[in-house]
């Protein structure tokens, strides 16, 4: 049995109780008040009896001869007539006039007249007023007994005593004219119980979603071990624009405290992602999203349940190591390229040696090695590279400027470079390093400058500002035109139509950049907005605690040693 209808059956148990409970008791609370009516009613005729003056005189009368009266006597007498003629005017059970010893000397049956009533008459024999519920030979009834004085006397000698009451049938038969509404209000009630045991359920079954009490404690609890123990964030908003799921991973990757409960309009989350959640009802695309210095793949989707709208749910995925591990797989790719083709130049070079051996040259060979051994097995196409001395950013400039050469930009080493340290944080530098000369290549392929060029200059300083490297990057582009130097640096910003390579990201660079830096305490910033016809803009990042400060310590004491 499902527990929506559980709960029904014991709802109507519940209600049906109460009803015939309440029914019960007020059925007893008013024979109660009809028996008591009664009671008061009987004490009433009760003292009108025995108030009235003839018959305390003919009581008086025969309480002084010896012995009772016979039966006959009595039945003419008029106490008898003056007895009946009450009971049949009030519509009494009986109206009985004892003497004081309680013999009757009137009662509703001739034949009993002379007998001893059957109900004690001590009380009022003593001088008390009482009222009584008791089954005497005329049956049950309620009633009421009064002491009988001597004529022309208040609380002197009692000369016998009246005893009058009412059926309990007739007490029963006004009870059972006023059940009618008694009833008639129970079933209201019933009715009205059984209405509302409906509605509730209803509502319960609507509200649980049809769901059993086992199956949503296990509902609970598996949503609780998936969505704490994926490394995806999860963020849901119910139909009402409230934050109803907001687990560990969204808040990580955020760097947001738990936002559950929040509005999802004023909640402290990036606008992309709430812009998501604006197209309805179809799901919105998903989007890259810088935030906390990664960057986030976002993805939302609306949830139904049967045709029941419950809102969003928002999917969060972090591709910061993704798009790192592609930038340095596309320096590694650029220079194996480039290897390619300096091995086949390579094997020219072996060539000519060979060649002046066999023509026995053997002064000739000689200088030729000495030239290739001055010059290098390798040549990457950047100017002034000998001013790098780190093997990183000498392999990394490298492969950028053979990137930038197939682009047709000269990629360059400014002549303010001095970089005495070795790289100590090769994903911080890429990233920073990379962004910033992409973007820079795309500007001078973009400019109206008749040559196109990119230069960077790169300084550390491992002695006083903990290994911070600071570059600076200009092209031969058209600047920034009219753009706030701030907007760059907005995320989602971009004037490039299509991304440089398949699967970039637009507008998430200088972003990421400045994120990143500013968590490392340091900064990005525009030197130059650049002008038309170029020079371009001139961007200047400082990364701190990026380069190996004893190695470039070392360096310059073996410097200074020199």
């Amino acid at each position: 049995m499902r527990f929506s209808t559980q709960t029904l059956l014991l709802q109507l148990g519940v209600v049906l109780l109460v009803v015939l409970l309440s029914g019960v008791v007020h059925a007893w609370l008013v024979y109660d008040r009809i028996g008591t009516e009664a009671e008061n009613q009987a004490l009433t005729l009760a003292r009108t009896v025995a108030a009235d003056p003839d018959i305390r005189t003919d009581v008086q009368d025969i309480s002084k001869e010896e012995g009772t009266p016979p039966p006959s006597v009595l039945a003419a007498g008029s106490l008898q007539a003056a007895a009946e003629a009450a009971r049949i005017r009030t519509g009494a059970l009986f109206v009985v006039i004892t003497d004081e010893t309680g013999l009757r000397l009137a009662h509703p049956e001739p034949s009993r007249l002379g007998e001893r009533v059957s109900t004690d008459p001590s009380v009022a024999l003593a001088g008390q007023e009482i009222t009584t519920r008791n089954t005497g030979t005329l049956g049950p009834s309620a009633g009421a007994k009064v002491p009988i004085y001597a004529p022309g006397t208040t609380g002197g000698t009692i000369v016998g005593e009246v005893s009058v009451g009412y059926s309990i049938e007739s007490l029963t038969k006004s009870l059972a004219r006023d059940i009618v509404p008694i009833a008639l209000t129970a079933g209201g009630a019933l009715l009205a119980g059984v209405l509302a045991s409906f509605l509730l359920r209803h509502r319960l079954q609507r509200l649980t979603l049809g769901l059993e009490p086992e199956e949503i404690s296990t509902l609970v609890h598996d949503q609780v071990a998936v969505l704490q123990g994926v490394d995806d964030g999860v963020i849901g908003i119910s139909a009402d624009g409230r934050i109803s799921v907001f687990n560990a991973a969204a808040s990580r990757l955020l760097e947001v405290p738990d936002a559950t409960g929040q509005d999802w309009a004023t909640a402290p989350v990036p606008g992309q992602l709430k812009g998501l959640t604006r197209p309805a009802p179809q799901d919105a695309e998903a989007v890259e999203v810088v935030a906390g210095g990664r960057v986030l793949v976002a993805s939302a989707r609306k949830a139904w349940h049967r045709k029941e709208d419950l809102g969003w749910v928002v999917m969060l995925r972090d591709r910061t190591e993704l798009q790192q591990l592609t930038r340095q797989l596309d320096a590694v790719g650029t220079m194996s390229t480039a290897l390619r083709a300096q091995r086949h130049e390579f094997a020219n070079q072996l060539h000519t040696i060979a060649g002046f051996m066999s023509i026995g040259q053997h002064e000739q060979a000689k200088e030729y090695l000495e030239r290739l051994s001055a010059t290098g097995p390798l040549k990457f196409p950047v100017e002034q590279a000998e001013l790098l001395q780190d093997a990183y950013l000498q392999a990394f400039i490298g492969a950028k400027s053979v990137e930038a050469s197939e682009r047709g930009v000269a990629l360059r080493i400014g002549p303010e470079t001095l970089v005495r340290g070795h790289v100590a944080d090769p994903q911080d530098v890429t990233t920073v390093l990379g962004n910033l000369i992409d973007n820079a290549v795309n500007a001078a392929v973009a400019g109206s400058a008749a040559e196109r060029w990119v230069e960077v200059e790169l300084l550390d300083d491992t002695a006083h500002d903990g290994g911070t490297l600071h570059i600076v990057v200009a092209d031969s582009g058209d600047g920034l035109g009219g753009i706030e130097p701030e907007d760059v640096f907005t995320e989602g910003f971009t004037t490039a139509d299509h991304p440089a390579r398949p699967g970039a990201g637009q507008g998430l660079g200088l972003a990421l950049v400045r994120q990143l830096t500013r968590r490392r305490g340091g900064d990005v910033r525009v030197l130059e907005p650049g002008s038309t016809g170029g020079p371009g803009a001139v961007f200047m990042a400082s990364v701190p605690a990026v380069m190996d400060v004893a190695g470039g310590q070392a360096d310059s004491r073996k410097d200074n040693s020199g």
